[in-house]
């Protein structure tokens, strides 16, 4: 006899032409058990099976692997990510400055919003060996990249506009974005952060090389 927990909830049949859907629902029921548990490893072929009303073989069509759902799951995030910089920079206003104190914090304030899909972003165990998985290495380096950009743009418009005195953006880009990610994924992991609750806005200014205002 099967086993309860391995029963499948029925689903309505898909239209024709309607197969993306099931991606996404797929998709959906990933990132509503990693926000639910806070655990990437409670996500298995078998418990999306579960949670979308399929038998786990139909997954297949869409995705080869967990890993490869994973995937799917974290560049959602890291789109959902790029909408919320972009927005604080239109909502910023013209000031440089301004941008990039927005994007930011908008940045940091994401990861402590959803501190198990930021945790799940940047690595964590569903980091496959790409020897076992349909993922591969191009697919891992491009994650974020967008993101990246949006942190570019702003501090090039604060260098070039004297209000940085940064030589070197695209380096000091990179070390602002360290900064960043180090303090987020902190207060992601900790269930009390030590440090100061300002130590966002004193790191800022000091990575950015921004002049007082």
């Amino acid at each position: 006899m099967k086993d309860a927990k391995d029963a499948v909830a029925p689903r309505t049949r898909n239209r024709r032409g309607e197969g993306g859907r099931l991606r996404e629902d797929i998709v959906d029921a990933a990132v509503a058990l990693l926000d639910e548990t806070g655990d990437e490893r409670t996500i298995t072929l078998r418990s999306i099976a579960r949670r979308v009303g399929i038998a786990a073989p139909s997954i297949y069509p869409h995705f080869s692997d967990q890993p490869s759902i994973m995937l799917a799951v974290v560049r959602r995030a890291f789109a959902e990510l790029e909408v919320v910089l972009r927005a604080a920079v239109r909502d910023a206003g013209e000031g440089p400055r301004e941008r990039l104190y927005a994007v930011c914090h908008a940045y940091l304030d994401f990861a402590r919003a959803h501190p198990e899909r930021y945790r799940t972003m940047f690595g964590g165990l569903w980091m496959p060996t790409l020897a076992d998985t349909a993922v591969t290495e191009k697919d891992l380096v491009t994650l974020g990249d967008a993101n990246l950009r949006i942190l570019s743009e702003v501090l090039t418009e604060c260098a070039e506009s004297g209000i940085s005195t940064s030589t070197d953006p695209g380096t000091d880009t990179f070390a602002l974005w360290l900064g960043l990610h180090g303090l987020a994924h902190q207060r992601s992991v900790s269930r009390v952060f030590p440090g100061p609750d300002d130590i966002g806005d004193r790191m800022i200014p000091a990575l950015a090389r921004l002049r007082e205002a």
